[in-house]
């Protein structure tokens, strides 16, 4: 695809825009597990579709296209992608990971790779010095998560890429809050970009998928032979679905990205709230940065109330998000990440963190924001009610 194009553009027009065989607008759905082979001696581009099937490649194309790489992987869901990355890995081998990960990253990390020898140091990534005290002969991954989950912390990438390099050490980076059209990390240095597609990428909510991008000849060879290694590849109709997601991906990001300014400014000024986190708002230590690395602020946000009974309040009267685990829908979703997205987090971990029972989470999708807001502002009242009768 031509480089004149705007990634905007780019998600419609590509080489997968039009089936060359029958000229159909949509990609082919191949079903097909095994493939006839023609010839004795020299095996087709497909055998067996674990190992390759041409309705997934498109899907790998179009997303290493759009990160800027040369290697795009595909699997049944974004810890499937987070866990074959991590097995680049070995016994003795240590990672450096910001702290206010993922909850499904933390349990992989602490329950899964600890049992396999691989170490780990947890370190506020906003803080260079911090990540560089923790960097050890043995490290071989600094992992990142810019804006982070659910607090919306940012690293400075190109920082902890220089780090890296220093240190002989491959960076990983989970793009899933941003997604290739605010931020594309590989053209920033880093290695290994990694998606929850379940999210903003496949954006309705009736898809569990994962992405793993990379640029480095080296590593993609390595990341195809986990892929088929380990088997845990998205299924064709789920692909189609992923597909079919990516279309209105630019529109999409850039009215909930919108929304969240506006509805985080708002909330700055509701007294029910303690606490804004959205790297949009001129006051977020990270807004400057994120600036310069990106090319927007993403469409979540988060905000604390005063306790877990306050959220309890608020959530029982909102109406219009839906309340519910993950995010990154054309429906608005709001999540409780105490008991939602870091409830593998124990409890003093979690609010070492920040994460406390008063926070929740909201992905702006594509309702009317002055209409949530309305609908935020009548749960509101009633928090204000219960707080002012006890």
């Amino acid at each position: 695809m031509s480089e004149q194009y705007s990634l905007q553009t780019k998600l419609l027009h590509n080489e997968h825009k039009v089936d060359q065989a029958t000229g159909a607008v949509s990609v082919p759905i191949q079903h097909a597990s095994t493939f006839h082979q023609f010839d004795f001696d020299t095996f087709g581009t497909y055998d067996y579709s674990r190992s390759g099937n041409p309705t997934r490649d498109a899907l790998e194309a179009a997303i290493a296209e759009l990160e800027g790489g040369n290697h795009g992987f595909a699997f049944a869901s974004g810890m499937a992608a987070i866990s074959t990355a991590f097995m680049l890995l070995s016994k003795g081998d240590h990672v450096v990971l910001t702290k206010d990960v993922y909850g499904g990253t933390f349990r992989l990390v602490t329950e899964v790779l600890t049992r396999l020898g691989i170490e780990h140091t947890f370190v506020d990534m906003t803080n260079l010095a911090e990540v560089a005290a923790a960097i050890r002969p043995n490290t071989r991954v600094l992992y990142m998560e810019t804006p982070s989950n659910p607090t919306l912390n940012i690293t400075d990438i190109r920082g902890v890429v220089s780090l890296a390099k220093e240190h002989e050490c491959l960076t990983f980076l989970d793009n899933t809050f941003l997604t290739p059209a605010l931020q594309r990390p590989l053209e920033l240095g880093v290695d290994v970009v990694l998606h929850s597609a379940t999210k903003f990428i496949g954006g309705h909510s009736d898809v569990v998928a994962g992405l793993a991008v990379t640029k480095n000849e080296e590593l993609g060879k390595k990341l195809a032979f986990l892929q088929n290694s380990f088997g845990a590849i998205l299924g064709v109709q789920d692909v189609w679905l992923v597909l079919r997601g990516l279309k209105t991906l630019h529109v999409r990001m850039e009215h909930g990205e919108k929304g969240a300014q506006q509805i985080a400014e708002w909330l700055q000024g509701v007294p029910e709230v303690k606490r804004v986190y959205y790297p949009g708002l001129k006051d977020h230590p990270g807004h400057e940065l994120q600036k310069r690395q990106a090319e927007g602020f993403g469409a979540v946000l988060s905000f604390e109330l005063e306790n877990e009974e306050a959220v309890r309040r608020f959530v029982e009267h909102v109406k219009l998000p839906v309340f519910a685990v993950s995010l990154g829908a054309v429906e608005s979703i709001l999540s409780y990440p105490a008991k939602m997205s870091h409830a593998a987090m124990p409890k003093e971990e979690r609010e070492a963190r920040g994460i406390r029972d008063g926070l929740l989470r909201l992905s702006v999708g594509l309702e009317k924001p002055e209409e949530l807001m309305a609908d935020f502002k009548a749960a509101f009242a009633h928090v204000r009610g219960k707080v002012e009768h006890l």
